[in-house]
């Protein structure tokens, strides 16, 4: 699951892999606190969080 969720932030969202690897260090690998990691640290934004939660629900 972790991974299908960087993949969808990456090719989806565009979000760069350091960007994710950072909020990574944060979450202990899970895939539910990343989006709130990266929004955390303004890496991304609110319109953006929403999809990444849509795709949470969907998956």
């Amino acid at each position: 699951m972790l991974e299908k969720l960087v993949m969808f932030l990456q090719d989806e969202l565009d979000i760069p892999a350091e960007q994710v690897h950072l909020a990574l260090r944060n979450t202990q690998a899970i895939p539910s606190q990343l989006p709130m990691q990266l929004w955390k640290y303004g890496l991304i934004n609110l319109g953006q969080l929403e999809k990444i939660f849509d795709w949470l629900e969907a998956a």
